[in-house]
């Protein structure tokens, strides 16, 4: 059984730390650092990330991002944005790492100035490099299978594949992909970018992704704090429900209930998977250009169940059950079947 609280026995490992909480908070964009202090408070995440050039590298105590999270347990993850290629994100690396900020590095190098997208070789030669150096490397990609098992391959310690463009709000794009990037990687996987609301963040995690990042849906949205406190609730949501697993989906109707003891029992009526595999038949056969006319699709009944309906209804002045066939009538007929409107023991053309 799993456990309703289980982030102690559910724990997300990245370069050899634990952490309980899989909502990673970025630090830009907010209204105020106070109420990017609450957000953070809400959020529980245990991980901030922000771009290292808007960080005071000479006096990081003064910075005025970070001198407001003194005194948390935070883990710091600074990004490479406003990277243009490898040599540049190693570089930044470089100089967070000096500056005391750690080394867990997220690169994100982008190739695009309008749509922000990541450059995959600039991103994979960053990889590469810095995995080298000893950094924790996380890199920004896009949700290409192939790209992220690469970048698995280079030593990153997670990949983080975008659901859309960055601050789009699009949501998941291509579930699919990101589906696929989950069940084949051996790292973790974080959704970074373009999410909008915690429905997406939830969707995430029951695609399977590890945890999520998110910045400009929190920050620009109309209740910060609230929101904030809405994707960690649907990341925990979305990660008990991908554990306990889902239902299998199926193109026809299952009941939650045997029919044994019910009127649809009595009638004769099959299971809703006998009366799917029927209604299938029914219609390949009508498919064929030389059947013209279909046939109703009717499970047998007992001569004792449909004949005590009708008797009973008869009984009881109820219109259409007193053995004439008519509108709406239930009748037990010889050979024990039950015709109701629309159905027959015969072919009938079609209209």
């Amino acid at each position: 059984m799993i456990e309703h609280d289980h982030a102690e026995v559910d724990p997300l490992r990245i370069g050899g730390a634990s952490l309980s909480a899989r909502f990673f908070l970025g630090t830009g964009r907010f209204p105020s650092p106070a109420i990017m202090q609450q957000a953070l408070a809400a959020s529980g995440a245990e991980v901030i990330t922000f771009a290292v050039r808007r960080v005071n590298l000479d006096h990081v105590e003064d910075d005025s991002v970070l001198q407001h999270l003194e005194g948390r347990a935070l883990r710091y993850l600074p990004n490479t944005s406003g990277a243009s290629n490898a040599d540049e994100a190693v570089r930044i690396a470089e100089l967070a790492r000096a500056a005391g900020l750690g080394n867990w590095i997220k690169v994100e190098i982008s190739a695009d100035p309008r749509t922000l997208l990541p450059d995959p070789l600039e991103t994979l030669r960053a990889t590469e490099r810095l995995a080298a150096l000893g950094y924790v490397t996380l890199p920004y990609t896009s949700d290409d299978p192939v790209l992220c098992r690469r970048l698995a391959e280079a030593g990153a310690a997670a990949v983080m594949p975008g659901g859309a463009p960055i601050g789009t709000g699009l949501g998941i794009l291509n579930p699919y992909n990101l589906g696929l990037i989950c069940s084949e990687l051996a790292v973790p996987v974080i959704v970074d970018a373009g999410l909008g609301s915690a429905q997406d963040a939830l969707q995430a995690m029951e695609l399977g992704a590890a945890a999520v990042l998110a910045n400009t849906p929190v920050a620009r949205a109309r209740d910060p704090v609230g929101m904030a406190q809405a994707y960690a609730l649907a990341i925990r949501a979305g990660r008990l429900s991908y554990l306990s697993g889902r239902i299998p989906k199926r193109p026809f109707a299952s009941a939650s209930s045997t029919p044994e003891g019910m009127l649809g029992g009595v009638l004769g009526f099959t299971s809703g998977s006998d009366a799917a595999e029927r209604a299938i038949a029914a219609s390949e056969r009508d498919a064929g250009a030389d059947a013209p006319t279909d046939t109703a699709v009717r499970a047998p009944a007992s001569d004792s169940g449909a004949a005590g309906l009708a008797a009973m209804g008869a009984q009881r002045g109820i219109p259409g059950t007193s053995g004439t066939p008519g509108n709406g009538s239930v009748t037990a007929t010889a050979a024990g079947s039950v015709c109701g409107p629309g159905s027959t023991s015969e072919r009938r053309e079609r209209p």
